[in-house]
């Protein structure tokens, strides 16, 4: 059974992030004041909105109707890049495959190097279908035709490169696809992971780039920055530095590297690698560091920071679209 590891880039300005998540379209029903994206979207809005068209905004995407008591009421999904990707893979493949990522990104968060893996039948005769011929695939029971199902390597990855990416949305590119072994695992192979972050640092807003940049209206001291920036390196208990309800059963982490530069005049990047991240944590140490090019904090808080394992000692969380997760090694 062939094994295939895709790294994909996305701009998650329009994503709810990664994971796939389910239907919820009976639980705005049962509570109308529910709010999936944005104030005020209630459940009769948004049904609204499907109607017209209009519900890009709220990030979710109709999946046919699910009907009650004689009403036909939209069903409806939290558009994520792990739906759309994996949906695409099953309408190529003919099988209902699961698409397993590495980093699970929050909503807004973009990436040039998302790691993603699937396996799936290789029979020799698989895909006699066209490249070109569009399926109509239901997400959950696609065709399993022996004659149109699977990819063997023998097809190799080109191909199957081009027809996943004519099934993608626009903000979303499938970049390379290679074979692995079947006991490939983007999450427990993962050796360490790759972060930026970018702050227009401005008393004039952004226009052109603003989905990928975060604005601050003060000027940051960038050295000052790097200079904090290097007390985060090495392998620290992170607790001051992750979110609540972050889930993990140790905050204890390693930052291999952490630096600051001056991209552009008014652009501060951050630069942080490491063997892995809790919810949250580079938005809080970009939060952190940006107060030290305040002059909130000084480069010599950041150890009394990290030994505190108190939320409350660091910065804040820094908004979502400034962050891009550059490069995943295994």
């Amino acid at each position: 059974m062939p094994r295939y590891k895709l790294t994909i880039a996305y701009d998650g300005t329009d994503f709810c992030g990664w994971q796939k998540q389910e239907p919820f379209a009976d639980a705005l029903h049962a509570n109308p004041q529910a709010r999936p994206h944005q104030a005020g979207a209630t459940h009769a809005t948004l049904e609204d909105r499907i109607r017209r068209g209009t519900a890009g905004e709220l990030k979710l995407e109709v999946q046919g109707s699910v009907h009650r008591e004689g009403e036909d009421r939209p069903r409806v999904q939290l558009r994520t890049v792990q739906h759309v990707v994996e949906r695409a893979v099953r309408e190529i493949v003919r099988e209902p495959v699961i698409l397993m990522g590495s980093s699970r990104t929050d909503a807004g968060v973009h990436a040039k190097g998302q790691v993603a893996a699937f396996s799936c039948s290789g029979d020799d005769d698989a895909g006699t279908e066209p490249l070109g011929a569009k399926s109509r695939v239901d997400d959950d029971t696609p065709p399993t035709s022996p004659r149109h199902s699977g990819w063997p390597l023998s097809r190799g990855t080109d191909r199957l490169l081009y027809a996943l990416n004519g099934r993608l949305p626009p903000d979303a590119l499938i970049t390379s696809i290679e074979p692995v072994a079947s006991h490939f695992d983007p999450i427990g192979d993962t050796r360490a992971k790759g972060y930026s972050y970018t702050i227009h640092a401005s008393r004039t807003r952004p226009l052109w780039d603003r989905r990928y940049v975060a604005h601050v209206w003060e000027t940051l001291d960038h050295a000052r920055m790097h200079e904090a920036a290097k007390h985060l390196t090495g392998e620290h208990d992170f607790a001051a530095f992750a979110a609540a309800g972050h889930g993990r059963l140790t905050t204890v982490r390693t930052i291999y590297d952490c630096t600051v530069t001056r991209a552009a005049e008014d652009r501060i990047r951050i630069d942080v690698s490491g063997n892995g991240f809790l919810y949250n944590m580079v938005r809080i140490i970009a939060g952190t560091l940006a107060d030290v090019g305040r002059g909130r904090l000084t480069p010599d808080d950041i150890p009394r920071i990290i030994a505190s394992k108190d939320r409350r000692q660091a910065g804040s969380t820094m908004p979502p679209e400034g962050l891009c997760l550059e490069w995943i090694r295994y």
